[in-house]
């Protein structure tokens, strides 16, 4: 994966305030690579463990957290989002009210 574009990315979720989310494609979009929405989620998936980046504050264009409800990791994101006083109705979280701009 380009260099350049995986420092894009980090720099934007590192970005991205408290108490906002961005979408997976709004973030490869801002990185100028506007198709590329999956390879932003590969970037998250690969985290090193002792990363400090807010991976927590993307979410899937549909407003949902993309991991699967049942899971540890469905659980830690959405805790996170709710501390920061991200609201989530039916599994989904209002665009219109928390996505950064």
């Amino acid at each position: 994966m380009e260099e350049e574009f995986k420092r894009r990315v980090y720099t934007l979720i590192g970005a991205i305030p408290a108490g906002h989310v961005a979408t997976y494609g709004q973030i490869a979009k801002l990185a100028g690579a506007p198709r590329h929405a999956r390879a932003v989620g590969f970037l998250l998936k690969n985290l090193p463990k002792e990363s400090t980046l807010p991976w927590y504050r993307v979410i899937n264009g549909q407003g949902k957290i993309s991991f699967p409800e049942d899971s540890e990791k469905f659980v830690e994101q959405q805790e996170r989002l709710l501390a920061e006083g991200v609201k989530m109705c039916s599994g989904k979280v209002s665009l219109r009210t928390f996505q950064w701009q």
